[in-house]
């Protein structure tokens, strides 16, 4: 887990005491955005959903949360820019019209690759839709011909509750059990 990886504690109340940037001051902004779209993704359970967060993949890499459930599965890649205003093209997306960045196209790879390795171990066709959640943003602007992953900001996220016809709950839980089992995500 990255919050184990990083500076001990000591370390960053130095850094913060003496106002000195961190190289992970950026990993722990997203862990943060992570767990807040992770505690939005929790409340679906009532309504049939799994939930996975962390997904290790084979290259070092993870998915940020699996949604599982009655709509089939969402692959979703979290974002986190306090404060920013966020512009989401077909393939790529631009923070305060900065340089862009491949966040959509990245999504659909992802979403690929978790459909790959669901359906290999699934007797079924698992259907798998890229997501890019927003954390902390203060405007969201969608470029009108991106159709192809679905964009929320946190709090939004919630909207994917009521959507169904993908699955039976058999099928949920089969996918959520190939899923939840590390080696099946590791393998190359």
């Amino acid at each position: 887990m990255i919050a184990e990886r990083g500076p001990s504690s000591a370390q960053r109340l130095r850094a913060k005491l003496l106002r000195q940037p961190s190289e992970w001051d950026s990993w722990y902004t997203g862990l943060d955005g992570e767990r807040r779209v992770g505690r939005e993704l929790e409340r679906l359970s009532a309504l049939g959903w799994r939930v996975l967060h962390g997904v290790e993949k084979s290259n070092g890499g993870d998915i940020d949360h699996l949604l599982i459930g009655p709509g089939g599965v969402f692959s979703i890649n979290t974002k986190t820019h306090p404060a920013a205003s966020v512009w989401v093209g077909d393939t790529m997306a631009k923070v305060n019209n900065g340089r862009p960045h491949p966040y959509a196209a990245a999504s659909k790879a992802e979403a690929a690759y978790v459909r790959g390795v669901l359906e290999r171990y699934c007797d079924f066709a698992v259907v798998v839709e890229p997501a890019l959640v927003f954390v902390g943003i203060e405007a969201l602007q969608r470029a009108a011909t991106q159709y192809d992953v679905r964009i929320y900001q946190e709090r939004e996220v919630a909207s994917l509750g009521p959507v169904s016809g993908a699955f039976t709950p058999e099928q949920v839980e089969r996918v959520y059990t190939v899923a939840r089992h590390r080696r099946v995500w590791l393998r190359t």
